[in-house]
């Protein structure tokens, strides 16, 4: 009987890079007994590494991808009541620190086959009291932030990049992260590159690097001459073991890059036959670096859509996610019974206080974003995939895709 193919999973070492690198590392903390980075070195060398790496002047690394996200918020600063536009498909970690910093998200709708926002999506959005643009790269494949960043400046807007899913993608030539105003990016678990949790920004402006080094060390001024708390803020800071770890995964970023993408070539050759299936590409001048493998599903064609192809994927043994993250973020319980500061519902009955008009969030305003929901199934990837686990997957979609097939064509 064949051994039963069981895919790597990056919740466990099976599809992670771990290994001695990390472990000399952290045997130099535990040995120096310095675990936090106000007094140690792993983290600042890390940031110094990490900026390097993008070519830029300034990066500061932090406790969590949202709190990255939320760093790189503050140091827009923007006023209670403005807006910030994001994407309508994010993980609620990207939204929550817009509204711990007052202000109100705005969805734009997203491109029905890549699920990205696009400037024509955003400029549709920005009205007088729009402070920032957040423009995500959702699954490695970067939107188009140069045609973002166009639309921003012609309004003097700053651009955050979310780039959790998407280190190493490139615009142009250029790494996505680098085009906007700040770059955000996640450590978390099931990333490129990871620390169990952690988050790091970049920047090439002076003014916006100190601000977020101020607001993850608690408005501290550390190393000033008088240094005092200038702002409110938090303790966002990342630890050495943190630091140590993420120093390691750095030097294995390329590598692991490159490998998902060998992969992925493999698969998209593998399906690229296939009816009722979409199968991602990035934009003209852009390289996509394959955090997942999303499949874009007609169900005219495949009886049952994705949630039937994602049920017999999980028959075969591919754990794969129909419909990713099941629901935009504005239908979860926190947008629709407006539930953030106690009963206040701050901070959109602010603006209804101070006279401006209510922010309300109605699905048909979004109608790809439904779509897009509805029809996606996200496959599992991780830099561990070999040739033989890529072709598990390729047999076990296009058994799945012609099974579906066949119960179309037989009623």
């Amino acid at each position: 009987m064949a051994e039963k193919t069981v895919l790597p999973s990056d919740s466990d070492h099976t599809g992670r890079a771990f290994g001695d690198d990390e472990l000399t590392l952290l045997r130099e903390v535990i040995e120096s007994g310095t675990l936090t980075s106000a007094k140690g070195t792993q983290v600042k060398d890390f940031e110094r590494a990490f900026a390097a790496r993008y070519d830029v002047p300034y990066a500061r690394a932090v406790s969590s991808g949202t709190a990255a996200c939320h760093t790189a918020i503050a140091a827009i600063d923007p006023e209670p009541g403005d807006e910030i536009i994001t994407t309508s498909i994010t993980d609620m970690g990207a939204i929550a620190p817009v509204l711990y910093q007052q202000a109100i998200p705005v969805f734009a709708d997203v491109d029905p086959v890549s699920l990205n926002v696009t400037p024509v999506t955003i400029v549709s959005r920005i009205t007088r009291r729009t402070r920032a643009i957040i423009a995500t790269h959702l699954f490695g494949n970067p939107c188009d932030v140069i045609g973002i960043r166009a639309v921003a400046d012609a309004f003097g807007i700053p651009v955050i990049e979310d780039c959790a899913q998407a280190y190493l993608a490139t615009q142009a030539g250029r790494l996505v992260g680098t085009i906007g105003t700040i770059g955000a990016f996640s450590l978390q678990q099931g990333k490129h590159m990871t620390t169990g949790e952690g988050g790091i920004t970049i920047t090439s402006d002076r003014a916006l690097a100190r601000r977020m080094t101020l607001f993850s060390n608690k408005g501290w001024g550390y190393g000033d001459p008088t240094p005092d708390h200038y702002f409110l803020a938090l303790n966002y800071r990342m630890t050495e073991l943190q630091g140590a770890v993420a120093r390691a995964q750095l030097r294995k970023l390329d590598g692991v890059v490159t490998r998902r993408r060998v992969a992925a070539a493999r698969l998209t050759e593998r399906l690229a036959d296939l009816p009722g299936l979409t199968l991602p590409e990035p934009l003209r001048h852009c390289t996509h670096v394959y955090w997942r493998y999303p499949l874009i599903v007609d169900p005219t064609m495949i009886r049952g859509g994705a949630d039937a192809l994602g049920a017999a994927l999980k028959a075969q043994g591919v754990f794969c996610g129909p419909r990713y993250i099941q629901k935009p973020a504005f239908l979860c319980q926190m947008f629709t019974e407006r539930r953030t500061f106690g009963t206040s519902q701050y901070p959109w009955a602010s603006r209804v206080r101070d006279g401006g008009t209510d922010v309300r969030y109605d699905p048909a305003d979004y109608p790809n974003t439904m779509q897009g929901l509805e029809r996606i199934v996200v496959l599992p990837w991780n830099e561990s995939y070999t040739t033989d686990h890529v072709d598990f997957i390729a047999d076990a979609v296009r058994a799945a895709v012609y099974g579906l097939l066949r119960q179309r064509a037989t009623g």
